[in-house]
């Protein structure tokens, strides 16, 4: 299959990328190598993925309709995975036109470049935080009163009802996917696993917002990419799915780990609650096991070892 890997050169996209190209599939990236964070760690992510085979990689922006037409009709893509965005729940609520911009109008100009040139399959990344203050937990695709607290979480929303309207009026095969909290080699450096995880290794302390029990769905790597490559065979209009672990760990849990692994004690720097902040993420992957076989298999004593060898190696 022709695949268009959107973001392919960073952290869930270069490893993506590299397991599709393993696997057979042509594989196209595009990716503006922003500097949200060093463009130099996502050019090292970008070799790893030409290491397992040919990769056509396309340096521009999602919002630039002219070029993505252009890849598109060169390429003809068969599938779109569209995993590029402004990240992140704070640095949203200081540049929420950005966001806005980039996550919702990126996404729209992807959707008809689609339309236009007949690719009939398109998985979005889209994120747990459009659950907001969530009423119950575990965190469900059912459950439809979405109120997204930050700028980010509304873009991911946004985007998915865009996917909607697509796949309602051109019958492109949608799947959006909420992905919970992704940790594993290659993470970005503003990720709090691998932040506490450098900083403890400096000796430097860590910033810990709330009392420490605020809870994550962290989520391995692998796992992730093993529920995006299944949905590109899933036969479905439209459809959500949440990807995580169903296993929330708390803040000081986490850093007891990292804490652990290292061998090292944290200097806990303790700061309020940012706005944007929810309390807890915890997926409901039923549908996720029903529909994509999906079976997150890391747990996360593991992960955390795995993203520590890869850190040490660099």
């Amino acid at each position: 299959m022709r695949i268009l890997v959107t973001g392919g050169a960073g952290f869930i996209g270069s490893h993506l990328s590299e397991r599709l190209i393993r696997e057979g599939h042509e594989v196209a990236v595009l990716d503006d190598f922003n500097d949200f964070y060093s463009p130099d760690l996502k050019r090292r992510n970008l070799r790893a993925v030409q290491s397992a085979g040919p990769c056509r990689c396309t340096e521009g922006d999602i919002c630039d309709a002219a070029a993505v037409g252009a890849l598109f009709r060169d390429f003809l893509p068969e599938a779109v995975v569209h995993l590029a965005a402004r990240a992140g729940v704070r640095p949203s609520l200081e540049q929420p036109l950005l966001y806005e911009r980039v996550n919702v109008g990126g996404t729209a100009v992807l959707l008809d470049a689609a339309r236009g040139f007949g690719c009939r399959r398109f998985v979005l990344a889209s994120s747990s935080s459009v659950y907001g203050v969530a009423n119950r937990v575990p965190f469900s695709e059912e459950d439809t009163s979405n109120l997204p607290i930050s700028p980010y979480a509304a873009t991911k929303l946004a985007a998915e009802k865009f996917c909607f309207t697509y796949s309602h009026l051109y019958g492109i095969k949608t799947v959006c996917l909420r992905f919970f909290t992704v940790y594993g080699p290659r993470q970005r450096p503003d990720l709090a696993i691998r932040k506490f995880m450098e900083k403890i290794a400096a000796g430097l302390p860590i910033p810990v917002f709330g009392d420490g029990s605020m809870g994550r769905d962290y989520t391995y790597i692998d796992d992730i990419v093993g529920g995006i490559n299944a949905s590109l065979s899933l036969d479905t209009a439209y459809d959500i799915i949440n990807l995580g672990n169903s296993s929330p760990v708390g803040l000081l849990e986490m850093v007891r780990t990292v804490e652990s692994v290292l061998g090292l004690k944290a200097v806990i720097d303790w700061k309020p609650v940012q706005a944007g902040d929810v309390p807890i993420t915890f997926a409901d992957i039923s549908k996720a096991k029903r529909l994509l076989g999906y079976a997150p298999s890391t747990s996360f004593m593991a992960g955390i070892e795995k993203q520590a060898a890869w850190l040490r190696s660099l």
